[in-house]
């Protein structure tokens, strides 16, 4: 099996021969968390914009970090971030950890990431004209010795019982 948390590289891999056609069976959004006591003072994502205010964000090589800088293009505000930016990590749980610590005073993760600190974090949303599509993707490896497994895991995940836990879990699902 290949999961992605970017339908790019699941699409390159079908594309060279690697993988079965990718399936959706996730979504997710963009979100920014700021610590509980939010010292900084933000209550929107152009607040990150002010001098001084800590940022972290993913790098550029990573999904969320992609993500993110999609959504700063949207919204007219990337090099007024960036210059905020004081970390660039390689996964969301370096986002979320640095945050809920109090080292950083905002960060862009997933929503589901958000929910698993929701004692610690506060979430502030981002505006849903400017979300980027953030899709999860599964595909069958080409040279899978138990393919027939692999596509009963897919079928397994896209049933009615595996969209009810998805959501349950806080992530979207495809429309059938």
């Amino acid at each position: 099996m290949y999961a992605s948390a970017s339908a790019k590289y699941a699409d390159l891999l079908y594309h060279d021969g690697l993988v079965s056609k990718p399936v959706v069976f996730a979504t997710n959004k963009l979100v920014v968390i700021v610590p509980r006591s939010n010292p900084a003072h933000v209550a929107s994502v152009y607040d990150l914009r002010r001098s001084g205010v800590k940022v972290v964000i993913g790098d550029k090589t990573v999904p969320v970090g992609t993500y993110t800088r999609q959504i700063l293009d949207a919204l007219g505000i990337t090099s007024d971030v960036l210059r905020n930016v004081v970390s660039e990590e390689t996964d969301v749980k370096g986002i979320v950890a640095k945050v809920a610590l109090g080292e950083a005073d905002a960060g862009f993760v997933y929503a589901t990431d958000a929910r698993s600190v929701s004692k610690r974090v506060r979430v502030v949303s981002l505006p849903a004209w400017a979300q980027p599509p953030v899709r999860y993707e599964l595909a069958v490896v080409s040279a899978s010795r138990h393919p027939t497994a692999a596509r009963a895991f897919i079928k397994k995940v896209t049933s009615p019982r595996g969209r009810a836990l998805l959501k349950g879990a806080g992530f979207g699902v495809p429309k059938r």
